[in-house]
């Protein structure tokens, strides 16, 4: 017998995200912690952004690549989060057929352009310590402005066909969500439709960027790692790898979550949906939350930096 909750006769006009289906009282546990990771993400890429806005001697490409990768998780944290925190919090589970999918182009189309910042800034560093006197004529802050322009372009323009797709759909009444933010699938699958065409474009597409981008990376490491190898100083090759440290880990954030997202999707028959969804969030919340501390730490210019706009009180 259909419930009540899940039908209705009248035009989708609005969905209801209904979290953790089988387990909702996780909900009131996660509130605190999830509020905190999104108050520290929004908190620390603030800074980032606002340090390398005022510091004049961090305007140099490095950091304004960091500062598009900064800018991406704020959107994305701000798309996905505070509608998480408000079902978290005050039940709030109604969305409005727009907003669902605006969030779901916004989700689909920034993921992939923070793996395109992280191919873009693996470039700069194999330039900076493989062509170290070339570096200034070929890192400019005019690459970066067209490097952020294909970033953009890209990924908005190859990618806006997902939501798209899904908005076109018919829905025939359905209305329940069982996930905590609007992808492409859950919502999809409440169409009345054939979504073929839907799974295969997102798989495709999605895939073929990510997976080019993370290529890349993977090759200019190896350019990055033979050309320290040649160093014949200990020093400098110990230089030369502290100043790509921060962006591998970083990539190893990204990855490692994204590859047990992944993983766990292939194996839904055997991984309780409320694992996926809770997956799904921490992989929104956890990088945008931890890259800015880890190119805090990492990054000496970055911290003298903070310093200097904490001594003169920005």
């Amino acid at each position: 017998m259909t419930s009540p909750s899940n039908y209705s006769s009248a035009p989708v006009s609005k969905f209801l995200l209904i979290c953790f289906p089988n387990y909702q009282s996780w909900q009131h546990w996660l509130a605190l912690p999830f509020s905190f990771l999104f108050l520290l993400a929004m908190g620390a890429n603030a800074i980032i952004l606002i340090t390398i806005w005022l510091e004049a001697s961090l305007h140099e490409p490095m950091y304004y690549l960091l500062s598009l990768l900064s800018l991406l998780d704020m959107v994305l944290c701000l798309t996905v989060i505070p509608k998480v925190l408000a079902i978290f919090w005050f039940d709030l589970r109604s969305i409005s057929f727009s907003a669902c999918f605006l969030q779901m182009f916004i989700m689909n189309s920034f993921l992939p352009m923070e793996s395109c910042t992280f191919m873009v800034m693996a470039y700069d560093r194999y330039v900076a310590i493989c062509h170290p006197l070339r570096y200034p004529s070929i890192i400019s802050e005019q690459f970066v402005a067209k490097a952020s322009a294909f970033i953009i372009a890209r990924n908005a323009l190859l990618l806006s066909p997902v939501p798209i797709l899904s908005a076109r759909l018919r829905y025939c009444g359905k209305i329940v969500i069982e996930n905590c933010i609007c992808a492409n699938l859950s919502v999809s699958r409440l169409s009345c439709d054939n979504i073929t065409m839907n799974r295969i474009y997102q798989f495709v597409a999605g895939w073929t960027l990510l997976g080019s981008d993370f290529i890349l990376i993977f090759i200019s490491y190896i350019f990055i790692l033979r050309a320290v190898f040649k160093l014949k100083t200990e020093g400098a090759a110990v230089k030369a790898l502290s100043t790509c440290g921060s962006h591998f880990i970083l990539i190893l954030f990204f990855s490692t979550i994204l590859l047990v997202v992944v993983l766990t999707n292939v194996a839904r028959k055997r991984v309780p949906v409320d694992i996926l969804i809770l997956l799904n969030i921490l992989h929104h919340l956890i990088p945008p939350a931890l890259n800015p501390i880890v190119y805090g730490f990492q990054t000496k210019e970055l911290k003298q930096g903070f310093q200097k706009l904490l001594q003169r009180g920005f």
